[in-house]
Protein backbone atom coordinates (compact mmCIF):
# COMPACT_ATOMS: atom_id res chain seq x y z
CA UNK A 1 0.00 0.00 0.00
CA UNK A 2 2.79 2.27 0.80
CA UNK A 3 4.45 2.36 -2.79
CA UNK A 4 1.34 2.65 -4.62
CA UNK A 5 0.41 5.35 -2.86
CA UNK A 6 4.12 7.33 -3.00
CA UNK A 7 3.76 6.18 -6.72
CA UNK A 8 0.78 9.71 -6.83
CA UNK A 9 1.89 11.14 -4.27
CA UNK A 10 5.61 11.31 -6.09
CA UNK A 11 3.70 12.14 -9.34
CA UNK A 12 5.07 8.61 -10.99
CA UNK A 13 1.97 7.52 -11.97
CA UNK A 14 -0.94 9.68 -13.98
CA UNK A 15 1.33 12.91 -13.93
CA UNK A 16 -0.59 15.80 -12.89
CA UNK A 17 1.31 18.86 -14.45
CA UNK A 18 2.21 20.35 -18.12
CA UNK A 19 5.29 22.38 -16.47
CA UNK A 20 8.57 22.49 -14.34
CA UNK A 21 7.53 25.37 -12.12
CA UNK A 22 3.68 23.62 -11.08
CA UNK A 23 5.63 20.44 -10.61
CA UNK A 24 8.46 21.83 -8.51
CA UNK A 25 5.93 23.64 -6.45
CA UNK A 26 4.06 20.27 -5.82
CA UNK A 27 6.99 18.54 -4.77
CA UNK A 28 7.93 21.69 -2.03
CA UNK A 29 11.97 21.03 -2.97
CA UNK A 30 13.62 18.22 -5.03
CA UNK A 31 16.88 17.64 -4.44
CA UNK A 32 19.44 18.29 -7.31
CA UNK A 33 22.71 17.69 -6.49
CA UNK A 34 23.58 15.48 -10.08
CA UNK A 35 22.62 19.08 -12.10
CA UNK A 36 21.96 16.84 -15.10
CA UNK A 37 20.42 14.10 -13.22
CA UNK A 38 18.04 16.35 -11.29
CA UNK A 39 16.64 17.83 -14.41
CA UNK A 40 15.53 14.19 -15.10
CA UNK A 41 13.71 14.13 -12.18
CA UNK A 42 11.95 17.18 -13.06
CA UNK A 43 11.15 15.72 -16.18
CA UNK A 44 10.21 12.33 -15.25
CA UNK A 45 7.32 13.64 -13.15
CA UNK A 46 5.38 15.48 -15.89
CA UNK A 47 2.70 14.52 -18.72
CA UNK A 48 5.22 15.26 -21.03
CA UNK A 49 8.56 16.96 -20.65
CA UNK A 50 11.78 17.12 -22.00
CA UNK A 51 14.95 19.28 -21.47
CA UNK A 52 14.21 22.41 -22.75
CA UNK A 53 11.94 22.97 -21.10
CA UNK A 54 13.20 22.37 -17.79
CA UNK A 55 16.05 24.22 -18.94
CA UNK A 56 13.91 26.92 -20.01
CA UNK A 57 11.99 27.32 -16.21
CA UNK A 58 15.76 27.52 -14.56
CA UNK A 59 16.41 30.53 -17.31
CA UNK A 60 13.45 32.06 -16.74
CA UNK A 61 14.22 31.57 -13.23
CA UNK A 62 10.52 30.35 -12.16
CA UNK A 63 12.62 27.56 -10.57
CA UNK A 64 15.81 27.77 -8.57
CA UNK A 65 19.22 25.60 -7.47
CA UNK A 66 20.21 26.33 -4.21
CA UNK A 67 21.21 25.25 -1.04
CA UNK A 68 18.05 25.09 0.90
CA UNK A 69 16.38 23.19 4.00
CA UNK A 70 19.92 20.69 4.24
CA UNK A 71 23.12 21.35 3.08
CA UNK A 72 23.06 20.53 -0.43
CA UNK A 73 21.64 21.39 -3.51
CA UNK A 74 17.16 21.40 -4.43
CA UNK A 75 15.18 22.71 -6.77
CA UNK A 76 12.64 25.14 -5.23
CA UNK A 77 10.06 28.01 -7.15
CA UNK A 78 11.59 31.12 -7.23
CA UNK A 79 8.58 32.59 -4.78
CA UNK A 80 9.56 30.11 -2.42
CA UNK A 81 13.28 30.72 -1.68
CA UNK A 82 13.04 33.51 1.05
CA UNK A 83 10.55 31.89 3.56
CA UNK A 84 12.27 28.81 2.90
CA UNK A 85 16.06 29.77 3.75
CA UNK A 86 14.47 32.07 6.71
CA UNK A 87 13.89 28.33 7.99
CA UNK A 88 17.04 26.65 7.05
CA UNK A 89 19.93 29.40 6.68
CA UNK A 90 21.02 29.33 10.12
CA UNK A 91 21.84 25.14 10.16
CA UNK A 92 23.59 25.51 6.76
CA UNK A 93 25.61 28.14 7.59
CA UNK A 94 26.92 26.01 10.61
CA UNK A 95 27.35 22.87 8.28
CA UNK A 96 29.17 24.64 6.03
CA UNK A 97 31.55 26.62 8.53
CA UNK A 98 32.04 23.12 9.98
CA UNK A 99 32.77 21.78 6.06
CA UNK A 100 35.54 24.59 6.24
CA UNK A 101 37.36 23.75 9.40
CA UNK A 102 36.77 20.32 8.49
CA UNK A 103 39.31 20.93 5.48
CA UNK A 104 41.77 23.45 7.58
CA UNK A 105 39.77 26.47 6.58
CA UNK A 106 39.00 28.96 9.57
CA UNK A 107 36.86 31.95 7.97
CA UNK A 108 36.05 34.77 9.95
CA UNK A 109 32.69 36.52 9.78
CA UNK A 110 34.19 39.84 8.59
CA UNK A 111 36.30 37.59 5.70
CA UNK A 112 32.72 36.23 4.64
CA UNK A 113 31.08 39.37 5.07
CA UNK A 114 33.91 40.68 2.33
CA UNK A 115 33.61 37.80 0.60
CA UNK A 116 29.80 38.81 0.39
CA UNK A 117 30.66 42.68 -0.74
CA UNK A 118 32.63 41.95 -3.58
CA UNK A 119 30.16 39.08 -4.96
CA UNK A 120 26.95 41.88 -4.73
CA UNK A 121 29.37 44.25 -6.56
CA UNK A 122 30.15 41.54 -9.33
CA UNK A 123 26.83 40.44 -9.86
CA UNK A 124 25.34 43.70 -10.10
CA UNK A 125 23.21 44.39 -13.02
CA UNK A 126 21.73 40.89 -13.96
CA UNK A 127 25.76 40.06 -14.09
CA UNK A 128 25.59 36.12 -14.11
CA UNK A 129 28.77 34.48 -13.54
CA UNK A 130 30.03 30.94 -13.76
CA UNK A 131 31.96 29.67 -10.31
CA UNK A 132 35.12 29.97 -12.49
CA UNK A 133 34.51 34.29 -13.20
CA UNK A 134 34.07 34.12 -9.52
CA UNK A 135 37.06 32.31 -8.42
CA UNK A 136 39.40 34.29 -11.22
CA UNK A 137 37.69 38.05 -9.41
CA UNK A 138 38.10 36.81 -6.21
CA UNK A 139 41.61 35.42 -6.55
CA UNK A 140 42.72 39.07 -8.38
CA UNK A 141 40.73 40.50 -5.07
CA UNK A 142 43.88 39.10 -3.24
CA UNK A 143 41.33 36.42 -1.62
CA UNK A 144 43.85 33.18 -3.26
CA UNK A 145 40.69 30.84 -3.46
CA UNK A 146 40.97 27.59 -4.15
CA UNK A 147 37.88 25.62 -5.26
CA UNK A 148 37.21 24.20 -1.57
CA UNK A 149 36.63 28.10 -0.34
CA UNK A 150 35.07 29.31 -2.91
CA UNK A 151 32.24 26.62 -2.10
CA UNK A 152 32.15 27.76 1.27
CA UNK A 153 32.25 31.56 -0.01
CA UNK A 154 29.23 30.61 -2.67
CA UNK A 155 27.17 28.54 0.08
CA UNK A 156 27.43 30.93 2.81
CA UNK A 157 25.93 33.97 0.16
CA UNK A 158 23.26 31.41 -0.93
CA UNK A 159 22.23 30.63 2.82
CA UNK A 160 22.14 34.27 3.60
CA UNK A 161 20.29 35.00 0.46
CA UNK A 162 22.63 36.81 -1.37
CA UNK A 163 23.08 34.71 -4.21
CA UNK A 164 21.20 32.32 -6.31
CA UNK A 165 21.43 30.09 -9.40
CA UNK A 166 21.61 32.44 -12.38
CA UNK A 167 21.14 31.44 -16.63
CA UNK A 168 23.42 28.93 -17.58
CA UNK A 169 26.38 29.91 -19.94
CA UNK A 170 26.72 26.50 -22.28
CA UNK A 171 26.48 23.98 -19.89
CA UNK A 172 27.71 25.68 -16.88
CA UNK A 173 25.88 27.14 -13.97
CA UNK A 174 26.33 30.91 -12.91
CA UNK A 175 25.42 32.83 -9.99
CA UNK A 176 23.11 35.90 -9.81
CA UNK A 177 22.11 38.31 -7.46
CA UNK A 178 18.65 37.45 -5.76
CA UNK A 179 17.25 40.76 -5.52
CA UNK A 180 17.81 41.14 -8.81
CA UNK A 181 16.44 37.35 -9.68
CA UNK A 182 13.13 37.19 -7.64
CA UNK A 183 10.83 39.77 -6.91
CA UNK A 184 9.93 40.52 -3.75
CA UNK A 185 7.01 38.72 -2.37
CA UNK A 186 5.22 38.46 1.05
CA UNK A 187 7.05 37.54 3.80
CA UNK A 188 5.71 34.37 5.99
CA UNK A 189 5.74 34.39 9.79
CA UNK A 190 8.11 31.07 10.99
CA UNK A 191 4.52 29.64 11.66
CA UNK A 192 3.66 30.09 8.10
CA UNK A 193 6.57 28.91 7.06
CA UNK A 194 6.76 25.62 9.08
CA UNK A 195 3.04 24.80 8.20
CA UNK A 196 3.63 25.40 4.13
CA UNK A 197 6.69 23.30 4.37
CA UNK A 198 4.55 20.36 6.01
CA UNK A 199 2.09 20.96 3.50
CA UNK A 200 4.37 20.55 0.50
CA UNK A 201 6.31 17.61 2.06
CA UNK A 202 2.99 15.53 2.87
CA UNK A 203 1.03 16.16 -0.17
CA UNK A 204 4.11 14.79 -1.86
CA UNK A 205 5.57 12.34 -0.56
CA UNK A 206 2.72 10.59 1.41
CA UNK A 207 2.80 8.18 3.39
CA UNK A 208 5.42 9.35 5.59
CA UNK A 209 6.71 9.60 9.31
CA UNK A 210 7.80 12.12 11.58
CA UNK A 211 11.22 11.15 11.09
CA UNK A 212 11.14 11.17 7.33
CA UNK A 213 10.25 14.49 7.78
CA UNK A 214 13.13 15.69 9.55
CA UNK A 215 15.16 14.27 7.71
CA UNK A 216 14.06 16.12 4.51
CA UNK A 217 13.45 19.29 5.80
CA UNK A 218 16.46 19.33 8.05
CA UNK A 219 14.16 20.31 10.98
CA UNK A 220 14.55 20.26 14.61
CA UNK A 221 11.94 17.74 16.25
CA UNK A 222 10.52 20.24 17.96
CA UNK A 223 9.96 22.77 14.75
CA UNK A 224 9.05 19.38 12.62
CA UNK A 225 6.47 18.30 15.39
CA UNK A 226 4.81 21.75 15.34
CA UNK A 227 4.62 22.29 11.51
CA UNK A 228 2.70 18.88 11.68
CA UNK A 229 0.49 19.95 14.33
CA UNK A 230 -0.16 23.01 12.08
CA UNK A 231 -2.06 21.29 9.45
CA UNK A 232 -3.47 18.43 11.78
CA UNK A 233 -6.45 19.18 9.96
CA UNK A 234 -5.29 17.82 6.25
CA UNK A 235 -3.39 14.80 7.52
CA UNK A 236 -4.78 11.36 8.22
CA UNK A 237 -2.58 9.35 10.97
CA UNK A 238 -2.25 5.77 10.19
CA UNK A 239 -0.26 2.99 11.42
CA UNK A 240 1.61 0.81 8.27
CA UNK A 241 4.13 -1.84 9.75
CA UNK A 242 3.80 -0.78 13.35
CA UNK A 243 4.87 2.61 12.60
CA UNK A 244 2.91 5.74 12.73
CA UNK A 245 2.58 7.90 9.22
CA UNK A 246 1.32 10.69 8.14
CA UNK A 247 -1.26 10.74 4.61
CA UNK A 248 -1.73 14.11 3.38
CA UNK A 249 -5.77 14.02 2.41
CA UNK A 250 -4.99 14.65 -1.17
CA UNK A 251 -3.96 11.04 -1.49
CA UNK A 252 -4.83 8.01 -3.84
CA UNK A 253 -4.51 4.43 -3.66
CA UNK A 254 -4.87 3.82 -7.59
CA UNK A 255 -5.44 0.55 -8.99
CA UNK A 256 -2.00 -1.39 -9.17
CA UNK A 257 -0.82 -1.18 -12.65
CA UNK A 258 2.41 -1.79 -14.08
CA UNK A 259 4.29 1.06 -13.92
CA UNK A 260 8.55 1.57 -14.71
CA UNK A 261 10.90 3.82 -14.77
CA UNK A 262 14.28 4.73 -14.90
CA UNK A 263 15.12 7.27 -11.89
CA UNK A 264 18.08 9.84 -11.26
CA UNK A 265 20.78 9.51 -8.85
CA UNK A 266 19.61 11.26 -5.68
CA UNK A 267 15.76 11.20 -6.84
CA UNK A 268 12.87 12.26 -4.13
CA UNK A 269 11.55 8.28 -4.05
CA UNK A 270 14.36 7.41 -2.24
CA UNK A 271 16.27 10.69 -1.14
CA UNK A 272 12.87 12.21 0.74
CA UNK A 273 12.60 9.60 3.72
CA UNK A 274 14.90 8.60 6.52
CA UNK A 275 13.68 4.89 6.40
CA UNK A 276 13.96 3.71 2.57
CA UNK A 277 13.00 -0.39 3.69
CA UNK A 278 9.28 0.38 2.52
CA UNK A 279 10.27 0.87 -1.17
CA UNK A 280 13.86 -1.31 -1.50
CA UNK A 281 14.81 -4.42 0.26
CA UNK A 282 17.80 -4.10 2.92
CA UNK A 283 19.94 -6.19 1.24
CA UNK A 284 19.59 -4.06 -1.77
CA UNK A 285 20.50 -1.18 -0.39
CA UNK A 286 23.84 -0.52 -0.88
CA UNK A 287 23.76 -1.15 -4.74
CA UNK A 288 21.08 1.88 -4.82
CA UNK A 289 23.50 4.29 -2.39
CA UNK A 290 26.48 3.87 0.10
CA UNK A 291 26.72 5.24 3.31
CA UNK A 292 28.87 7.92 2.23
CA UNK A 293 25.77 9.36 0.57
CA UNK A 294 26.09 8.52 -2.88
CA UNK A 295 22.36 7.91 -4.28
CA UNK A 296 23.12 6.02 -7.82
CA UNK A 297 20.20 5.88 -10.38
CA UNK A 298 18.31 2.85 -10.01
CA UNK A 299 15.11 1.29 -11.87
CA UNK A 300 11.64 1.43 -9.91
CA UNK A 301 8.89 -0.88 -10.98
CA UNK A 302 5.61 -1.02 -9.57
CA UNK A 303 6.60 1.17 -6.79
CA UNK A 304 10.12 -1.23 -5.20
CA UNK A 305 13.16 -0.42 -6.34
CA UNK A 306 14.65 -3.42 -8.33
CA UNK A 307 18.04 -2.60 -10.38
CA UNK A 308 20.23 -0.27 -11.03
CA UNK A 309 20.44 1.57 -14.98
CA UNK A 310 23.01 3.64 -16.97
CA UNK A 311 23.87 4.82 -20.32
CA UNK A 312 25.67 3.25 -22.56
CA UNK A 313 26.76 4.26 -25.83
CA UNK A 314 27.09 2.21 -29.56
CA UNK A 315 27.97 3.75 -32.85
CA UNK A 316 26.78 7.35 -31.14
CA UNK A 317 23.23 5.42 -30.41
CA UNK A 318 22.36 5.62 -26.83
CA UNK A 319 21.13 2.57 -24.32
CA UNK A 320 20.26 2.12 -20.97
CA UNK A 321 21.88 -0.75 -19.32
CA UNK A 322 20.02 -2.78 -16.86
CA UNK A 323 21.28 -4.44 -13.81
CA UNK A 324 18.36 -6.17 -11.94
CA UNK A 325 18.98 -6.62 -7.90
CA UNK A 326 17.30 -10.09 -8.65
CA UNK A 327 18.38 -12.30 -11.51
CA UNK A 328 15.40 -13.53 -12.35
CA UNK A 329 13.52 -10.22 -12.56
CA UNK A 330 10.86 -10.34 -14.73
CA UNK A 331 9.35 -7.49 -17.09
CA UNK A 332 7.82 -6.96 -20.44
CA UNK A 333 9.69 -5.55 -23.24
CA UNK A 334 7.27 -3.32 -23.96
CA UNK A 335 7.02 -1.37 -20.26
CA UNK A 336 11.13 -1.20 -20.74
CA UNK A 337 10.72 -0.08 -23.95
CA UNK A 338 7.90 2.80 -23.00
CA UNK A 339 10.28 3.73 -19.95
CA UNK A 340 13.73 4.01 -22.24
CA UNK A 341 11.59 5.79 -24.67
CA UNK A 342 10.41 8.67 -22.17
CA UNK A 343 14.05 9.29 -20.79
CA UNK A 344 15.45 9.40 -24.36
CA UNK A 345 12.44 11.61 -25.89
CA UNK A 346 12.90 13.79 -22.79
CA UNK A 347 17.09 14.02 -23.83
CA UNK A 348 16.40 14.51 -27.37
CA UNK A 349 13.26 16.12 -27.28
CA UNK A 350 12.75 19.73 -29.57
CA UNK A 351 15.65 21.56 -29.39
Amino acid sequence: MIPTIRLHSQQLQNPAFDNPKDLVSWMGAIQAQDYAMSKWAIGIRLKSGNLQMVSKALQKGEILRTHVMRPTWHYIVAEDIRWMLKLSSQRIIAANDSFAKGQGQDISTAIYNKANNLLEKILAGNNHLTKQEIEDIFSKEGFGTDDRQSNRFLTHAEAKGIICSGIDKGNKITYALLEERVPPVRELHKEEALAKLAHNYFRSHSPATLNDFIWWSGLSATNARQAIASIEQELISERFAAQKMYLHQSYKEEKEKNVLHFLPSYDEYLIGYKNRTDVLEKEHQSKAFNSFGLFRPVILYNGKIVGNWNKSFKKKEMTLKIDWFEKDTEVKKELLSKAQQKYITFLMGEK
